[in-house]
């Protein structure tokens, strides 16, 4: 059954939180964005001061066992000063029976990070000769993997799943670990607000709803494209994948990216969108460049007549003027994915402008706005837009499985 983490009494209790710690370190070991914890804090201290004990548990890069750079105790001291209470760490999350016997109310305790055990994934590491070799490796950690998840139970009296970044992944930490609680599992504030945010998009939006889909493949793209046919009125698609929709409709995109094998799935994605009644917008006008670099020449053309040598890297002014247009009638809109190459600061500007456009329509229109995606994020956040959008999303993956309407192991484990 679930419970809830507002109604849930936890006086006198220990709580065991799955969150996502996985923030970026520098070369000294410093944070240099602290995002997901701050993100995570308010889940934490309601177990607080509601009388209870929280044991931490997170995952930090992607480590193949016991590595220096990658331990949590790195982070300890930033969590103890936003949470505003005293936080200890156990360097093994299989041996933390004594520091969590002594751990009083009103205390933190983390563990050591998840992902330096093969169990919380459940693969086997390191090379093997043969198939039938790394079949039994797998059988023998996932059968580890059963003492490995029963022994992070016996912490604790009730489990928090707030990691909605790993909610995609069917993890011991994530997953399985909630059949230990039948009755005293939960969401955290982030997971709900999630959610939440995601269901409303798709669920009970406002009309006019818009989505905004970026990024550079249309094949990793197509899923979420087709699944939110149901449920917006239009649809801007940006980024590189643009040009396998003009190339499929007869159009010279020059050296632009292109997925060839893609262009009949381009031409068919426009074709259901007309049978939805959703009304499509490309990039019509882009900026241009000779050189995929920060110096190179550039000029803006028509995305359909890019000359030989150049390629589309962003979206023009001109096609901007027109999507602020659309998305300023719009009073739901869901941003996935960059409209130009980010990464490089010169073609950035498309895809800032938009983070610009979502915090005008939410002050002024008063829109829903959702922002997800890992450059669509880092835009509301670096042009200092992330309180004045709806919700930013922290989930990335998670986050793009559950819009294309894939049951995510996170949240069926709390749910069933």
């Amino acid at each position: 059954m679930q419970q809830f983490i507002d109604t849930y009494d936890f006086a006198g209790k220990k709580a065991i939180v799955r969150v996502d710690f996985n923030v970026p370190l520098n070369e000294k070991m410093e944070i240099t964005d602290d995002t997901r914890i701050r993100a995570a804090i308010p889940t934490l201290k309601k177990v607080i001061e509601k009388g209870g004990a929280v044991i931490v548990m997170s995952h930090l890069g992607r480590p193949k066992g016991v590595t220096e750079k990658f331990s949590l105790k790195h982070i300890l001291g930033r969590v103890e000063e936003l949470l505003g209470a005293p936080v200890k760490f156990a360097d093994d999350c299989q041996a933390a029976d004594a520091q969590v016997a002594a751990l009083k109310m009103g205390e933190c305790l983390v563990l050591e990070n998840l992902r330096f055990y093969a169990e919380e994934e459940g693969k086997p590491r390191g090379e093997f000769a043969t198939d039938e070799e790394k079949k039994a490796a797998k059988a023998v950690v996932k059968e580890n993997q059963k003492e490995f998840v029963k022994k992070l139970a016996s912490y604790a009296d009730c489990y928090i799943n707030d990691a909605f970044g790993t909610a995609h992944r069917a993890h011991a930490s994530t997953a399985l670990i909630a059949d230990y609680f039948p009755n005293d599992k939960m969401f955290g504030y982030v997971m709900e607000g999630e959610i939440k945010a995601i269901d409303h998009v798709l669920k009970t939006p406002e009309h006019p709803v818009t989505a905004i889909v970026g990024g550079a493949k249309v094949s990793s793209k197509i899923t979420i494209i087709e699944k939110l046919f149901d449920a917006v009125d239009n649809m801007i698609i940006g980024g590189g994948m643009v040009y396998t929709f003009k190339k499929a409709q007869g159009g010279q995109i020059g050296r632009s990216l292109c997925e060839d094998d893609q262009m009949q799935l381009a031409l068919d994605t426009l074709k259901k969108a007309e049978e939805k009644g959703v009304k499509i917008y490309l990039s019509k006008e882009v900026v241009i460049a000779d050189d995929f670099s920060n110096d190179a020449n550039t000029k803006i053309c028509l995305n359909s007549e890019i000359p030989d040598g150049w390629e589309g890297m962003d979206a023009a002014p001109s096609t901007l003027a027109m999507w602020e247009e659309v998305l300023m009638n719009s009073k739901t809109i869901l941003w996935n994915g960059p409209v130009g190459v980010f990464e490089i600061p010169a073609f950035a500007k498309g895809t800032n402008r938009i983070a610009e456009i979502l915090a005008k329509a939410t002050a002024e229109n008063g829109a829903f706005t959702l922002v997800g995606g890992g450059d669509s994020v880092a835009a509301v956040t670096q042009m200092g837009y992330a309180n004045k959008v709806s919700y930013v999303s922290t989930g990335g993956g998670a986050m793009l499985e559950y819009l294309e309407g894939k049951e995510l192991p996170g949240i069926a484990a709390i749910r069933k």
